[in-house]
């Protein structure tokens, strides 16, 4: 190696080093075993605002930083209800806390979710899973959260009765509930209730890590990316839009049928960007059809650039609108905007004639996509 090359690679390693010691500077330290549980003031799920004097008759409070997004986290969630109806009746307080700012988090990290992290999605997530504990947010200011230090979503914390930090880490060693081989938050429990000392005090823990509110820069860089991207258009005809519904490409494919005089097509059109940004890193992509006429082909791909659709577009290039929806799926009734959902091999698994309802979609999209890694 050259001098210049030496250099230049030792120049990019401190320079790599010193980002990485600023980054980890600003993450809060973890609480230490000892420490008193530090007090909250968070609004719940329920409407209710909690206090850590909320759980003063509970002889051990454990306190779970989890999140809607993560799919660790979701993973988690059956467990964490379980907990909580295992040890209720032993004066044991299961308290859920989501740490992170959900303007801090990145579309393209919600391709395991239907849902953000905000106040009001987490009411969804808690109504839909029936959630059996209370579930706080502090994406706001993450006082809380950066007082007691969880470095992942789980991350949890557990405390006796004079509050004391008794426990540290996670749930148990694997997401997957049929390998789990240490129970250690269990352990724990069961230690505290029976008076001993807790076997193993800390733990690693692995998930997704916290949206802390400096990611904000990182939201709105991915924005400023995605601009950039470009934005083309194809014209096709029934025979190739027959061949695209087929769907011989291995992933699960969104179509979508619109107009740029269409009210409801351009008032859907940000959330099917948003949807495909959510989601293409994934086995999924978008494919937009316009239903204008060709000769309007300068109009549709200035509406498509406009609304950076970096997505596969096409123009029917023909007149006759019949033949387009007969193309796309023989039960149309004919309407637009018209959305559909084809797995690979064609089947459909959704339609939508009209505005869709985004949280609807989501919902089987990542259903059959899946919601964790494996």
């Amino acid at each position: 190696m050259n001098k210049n090359k030496q250099s230049i690679l030792i120049t990019a390693i401190i320079l790599f080093s010193s980002g990485f010691c600023v980054s980890a500077a600003k993450l809060p330290k973890t609480l230490e075993i000892g420490a008193k549980a530090p007090d909250f003031n968070l609004p719940g799920v329920d409407g209710k605002n909690y206090k850590l004097a909320s759980f003063v008759n509970a002889d051990i409070i454990v306190v779970i930083f989890t999140c809607n997004h993560c799919p660790t986290a979701q993973a988690y969630e059956e467990r964490m209800k379980k907990l909580a109806a295992d040890y209720k009746s032993k004066g044991v307080m299961v308290v859920a806390i989501s740490p992170n700012d959900p303007r801090a988090v990145r579309l393209d990290e919600l391709g395991y979710s239907d849902i953000n992290d905000s106040l009001e999605e987490m009411k969804i997530r808690a109504k839909d899973k029936k959630f059996n504990f209370p579930y706080l947010y502090d994406g706001d200011k993450q006082k809380v959260s950066r007082a007691y230090g969880p470095v992942t979503t789980p991350h949890v914390f557990i405390f006796d009765k004079e509050r004391k930090l008794r426990y540290v880490g996670r749930i148990d060693d694997s997401e997957r509930s049929k390998r789990v081989k240490s129970r250690d938050t269990r352990n724990a429990i069961e230690a505290l209730l029976a008076g001993r000392e807790v076997p193993v005090k800390k733990t690693r823990t692995f998930g997704c890590s916290i949206k802390w509110s400096d990611k904000r820069d990182s939201v709105k860089r991915a924005f400023e990316s995605w601009a950039k991207e470009p934005v083309s258009m194809e014209m096709i005809d029934a025979k190739g839009i027959r061949e695209l519904v087929k769907n011989d490409s291995g992933k699960l494919r969104l179509f979508n049928i619109w107009a740029t005089w269409c009210g409801p097509c351009v008032i859907e059109f940000d959330e099917l960007v948003a949807i495909n940004r959510m989601y293409r890193r994934r086995d999924f992509e978008l494919i937009t059809i316009s239903a204008d006429s060709p000769e309007r082909k300068d109009s549709v791909l200035s509406f498509l650039k406009k609304k950076q659709a970096s997505c596969k577009n096409y123009l029917f290039e023909s007149e006759d609108k019949y033949e387009l929806m007969e193309a796309v799926d023989r039960v149309s009734p004919g309407g637009i905007p018209y959305t559909i959902l084809i797995k690979p091999g064609g089947q459909i698994i959704y339609r939508r004639v009209g505005l869709i309802n985004p949280l609807e979609l989501k919902r089987v999209i990542v259903g059959y996509l899946g919601r964790t890694y494996q």
